[in-house]
C-alpha cells in the first residue's frame, strides 16, 4: 500500500488506537511481554478488529530500524489521516488558535512541536508540502501520540493558505527576534495564528511578509536563539494565558 506509514511505541500506538483505530493496518507484537500496557493495547486492538501478528525483538528492531519501539509497532493507512484546514476551521466552536512552521525539516522538532501544539490546545498545525519534515515513525514516537490526535496539514502555497486565514479575520503573528513588539507586551487576539522559522534562518521573505505583526521572544541570558519546539511553547502558553485571562 504506497500510503502506508509505520509508527513506533505505546504513545503513538495507543493514540491510533483511540482516536482513530479504522487506520490502522496491522500491529507487530513483542513475544512474550505482558505487562499492563501490552494488554491494553491488546484488548482494544481485539476490540477493534485490528490485526495482531506477535513477532520476535530480531523482527521488531528490523521493521522499526532499531528505534526504541518499546516492543510494538504498527503500519496505518496514512491517507485516513489527512484532515483538510478547512473541516477544521468550519467545525469549531471557539476562536482557532494555530500553529504554522515554515521550513521546520527536522522530524525531531516537528514531533516537539506536534507535543507542545497539543498540550496548549492547537487546533491545527500546518506546513508547506516542500521543505517540511513529513509525518513519519520518528514524529509520532517524539510528539508521544500528539501526532495522531493534532491535524498536521501540508499545504501546496503557504502565503496562499495565509491569505485565506486573514481573509476568515484569522491575525497572522509571526514570529522574530526583530519584532514590533515583545511576547509579554503583545496583546493576542482571540483568533490567530502563530508562525515560527526554522531556528537560525527564521521565516522565508514572503511568510514574513504576510504576518499581520512580528512578536519577539524576550531573552535574558547569553543565548541568541531557541529551538522551535522552545519558542512555540513559550508563545503558545502566553497566548492561553491570556486568552484564559480574557
Amino acid at each position: 500500500m504506497s500510503n502506508q506509514r509505520l509508527i513506533i511505541g505505546f504513545h503513538a500506538i495507543n493514540a491510533r488506537l483511540w482516536q482513530n483505530p479504522g487506520s490502522l493496518i496491522e500491529l507487530y507484537v513483542l513475544a512474550g511481554k505482558t505487562d499492563a500496557r501490552m494488554r491494553e493495547v491488546l484488548s482494544k486492538a481485539e476490540a477493534e478488529q485490528v490485526r495482531v501478528v506477535t513477532v520476535d525483538m530480531a523482527r521488531l528492531d528490523a521493521l522499526s530500524k532499531h528505534a526504541r519501539h518499546q516492543g510494538v509497532v504498527g503500519f496505518i493507512d496514512a491517507s485516513k489521516n489527512y484532515v483538510d484546514l478547512d473541516d477544521v476551521l468550519e467545525n469549531l466552536n471557539e476562536p482557532p488558535l494555530l500553529l504554522i512552521l515554515d521550513g521546520i525539516t527536522d522530524p525531531h522538532n516537528l514531533g516537539a512541536c506536534l507535543r507542545v501544539a497539543d498540550a496548549m490546545g492547537v487546533h491545527a498545525v500546518i506546513a508547506p508540502k516542500d521543505k517540511s519534515a513529513g509525518l513519519n515513525a520518528t514524529v509520532s514516537k517524539v510528539a508521544c501520540g500528539a501526532a495522531e490526535t493534532v491535524p498536521y496539514i501540508t499545504v501546496t502555497n503557504l502565503a496562499r493558505t495565509l491569505r485565506e486565514l486573514k481573509q476568515r479575520d484569522i491575525w497572522i503573528v509571526g514570529t522574530d527576534m526583530d519584532g514590533d513588539t515583545d511576547l509579554y507586551h503583545f496583546d493576542a487576539p482571540q483568533a490567530m495564528a502563530w508562525v515560527m522559522g526554522a531556528e537560525g534562518t527564521g521565516m522565508r521573505r514572503l511568510t514574513r511578509e504576510l504576518c499581520d505583526t512580528l512578536v519577539s521572544i524576550p531573552m535574558f541570558g547569553t543565548v541568541e536563539s531557541l529551538n522551535v519546539s522552545v519558542s512555540a511553547g513559550m508563545v503558545l502558553s502566553e497566548t492561553q494565558r491570556q486568552h484564559s485571562a480574557k
